[in-house]
């Protein structure tokens, strides 16, 4: 991609081409105000406090919406643009109620911050109406409360809402005076499309937009905040924990744009789902039964008395009488350490845990093909992917950040998608081609499939012959599984097979999404092998933007 340089302030930066004024000043640590610019979303630049001076133009310029050009000198800070940015805010005060010495923003509001550092009169307009209280669309939410007397109208969270997620669920609502956020037709939140990801809360850049279970919990600025990974599935989303110093509980969960390799982007369960840490019903010291009683007791009593036991079974009927299972909740090194003691311990391979249930498939199919049962490509890559194949994955459920991106390839980047699943689940609104195989014909559809690829003509002759082994032994054996012959197995019509193959084929790069709608079965490890195998002959293994994926958790 070609390189531009401007100077910005009176420094050079060299950028690539398309790059705005405002992302390039950020490159070399130059903030320019902003209160409607996410990098997740198109630039609108309604606030209008991105104003930069650029040499040789009149007036002047919005930064977040504006490219850069070759030779460009920008000003982003003078007496005029500060006398602009100060009316700016002014303004936008006369219509916000400011309370902030009760908002639970306070700290981390950016019309508060960008007030101070101007110091912009606050009733210089006139000070706001406040309207009457009146249930909004977020009245009968238990996670989202909505105040439109503090609404700037950014149009942040609806943008989100559009862009990011893909809901709709929000858009501005009235005109003039009764301009606000809501739902069409003004219906109740939770039967409106939103997934309650909670990203109109986190992109908010004042208090208008909170968690209502936060609420008097606890001020942004007297905050400690301890970045970790969540729990809840398979994709490592990292999340910053919020808690309150005094009463050492959790408040709220954000998430950092910028983050990997998540984005910022979180679910309902990574926003919302952290409640069970204060949980009365957690464990919070060891107890051991006597005389068929929970006891209380000491960590040191606990370890004594578990190392006494196991050395004693042991003692008594062999390392082999003991097992030990453990879990997808714990970290690696967690279960890097108990595998340790068990086998080099306590002297038994007596270990499991339960992502072997789920994905024992994935590591025998792909550790045969590829020599590794991880996911062959990184999340970041799927959203640059020309075509996404998924089969055995709900994954705008199970794994919704991932969902993101996939919907991301599909209507920024304009993948095609194929989705294999019996039933009409959330991602076929984005497919070019769903198919709905009969459960457990996977195999079927998928042989088919390169039946269709290799009759045609559509593998990578190169790929084969230098990066595959045993393609002639393959040949015969998809020789009669013809599309005419998985429809009756699959009852999927053969012309849909035919146009999967062709789309698949097709694609420059593609890559390949499944979970555990194809690993839980008796087949799971052919479907598995298929996979790769289809990966393997249209040359989609080893590039970006291509692979097997496995989703986990």
């Amino acid at each position: 991609m070609r390189e531009v340089s401007l100077k910005i302030d009176g420094r050079e930066v060299t950028v690539a081409e398309g790059t705005t004024i405002l992302e390039a000043a950020k490159e070399i640590g130059i903030d320019i105000p902003h209160l409607c610019y996410d990098s997740r979303l198109e630039p609108a630049g309604t606030c209008r406090l991105c104003v930069v001076q650029i040499e040789g133009r009149r007036g002047l310029t919005t930064s977040c919406n504006t490219p850069v050009a070759e030779g460009m000198q920008v000003a982003t800070e003078n007496d005029e643009i500060a006398a602009i940015r100060k009316t700016v805010l002014e303004l936008i005060l006369s219509e916000h109620r400011v309370a902030c010495t009760s908002c639970d923003k306070d700290g981390a509001c950016k019309l508060q911050d960008y007030a101070y550092r101007y110091q912009a009169d606050e009733g210089r307009f006139g000070l706001p109406e406040r309207s009457p209280r009146r249930p909004n669309y977020t009245a009968n939410s238990e996670a989202i409360l909505y105040d439109p007397d503090k609404c700037i109208l950014c149009g942040l969270c609806v943008g989100y809402c559009e862009q990011v997620q893909k809901a709709e669920a929000l858009t501005f609502c009235g005109r003039l005076r009764q301009l606000e956020v809501g739902t069409a037709f003004g219906i109740d939140l939770q039967e409106s499309s939103c997934v309650l990801c909670g990203g109109c809360i986190e992109i908010c850049p004042v208090g208008a937009m909170l968690e209502r279970a936060a609420i008097g919990k606890g001020r942004e600025k007297d905050m400690t905040r301890t970045r970790t990974t969540c729990a809840y599935c398979g994709v490592g989303c990292q999340i910053d924990l919020n808690v309150n110093p005094k009463t050492n509980k959790i408040v709220h969960v954000t998430s950092e744009v910028g983050c990997v390799p998540n984005n910022g982007n979180l679910c309902v369960k990574g926003r919302f789902g952290m409640d069970f840490v204060a949980s009365d019903k957690r464990l919070t010291e060891p107890l051991i039964k006597r005389n068929g009683k929970f006891e209380k007791a000491t960590w040191e009593e606990a370890i004594k008395y578990i190392g006494e036991r196991l050395k004693q079974i042991r003692s008594e009927f062999g390392a082999d009488s003991i097992a030990g299972l453990s879990s997808a909740k714990c970290t690696n090194e967690d279960n890097y350490v108990f595998q340790k003691f068990m086998r080099a311990c306590i002297g038994t391979n007596n270990v499991d845990h339960c992502a072997r249930l789920c994905h024992a498939s994935t590591v025998a199919g792909l550790a045969r093909a590829f020599g590794s049962g991880a996911m062959t490509n990184s999340i970041d890559e799927l959203k640059n992917a020309g075509c996404i194949f998924v089969i055995g994955s709900n994954t705008t459920e199970a794994h919704p950040v991932i969902g993101l991106y996939i919907k991301e390839a599909v209507m920024k980047n304009g993948a095609e998608l194929i989705v294999a699943d019996p039933r009409k689940i959330d991602l076929t609104r984005f497919a070019k081609l769903h198919v709905g195989q009969k459960p457990g014909t996977d195999v079927a559809l998928i042989n088919a499939m390169m039946n269709v690829i290799i009759d045609e003509e559509l593998y990578d002759k190169d790929f084969i012959n230098e990066r595959t082994e045993d393609f002639e032994k393959l040949k015969p054996v998809l020789k009669d599984i013809t599309v005419e012959k998985a429809e009756a197995i699959t009852t999927i019509p053969a012309e849909k097979i035919r146009t999967a193959a062709r789309i698949y084929a097709g694609a420059e790069t593609a890559s390949i999404i499944y979970s555990m709608g194809i690993t839980q079965h008796t087949t799971g490890t052919d479907n598995v092998l298929s996979l790769a195998n289809l990966a393997m002959l249209t040359g989609n293994v080893g590039k970006a933007s291509t692979g097997v994926n496995p989703l986990r958790g």
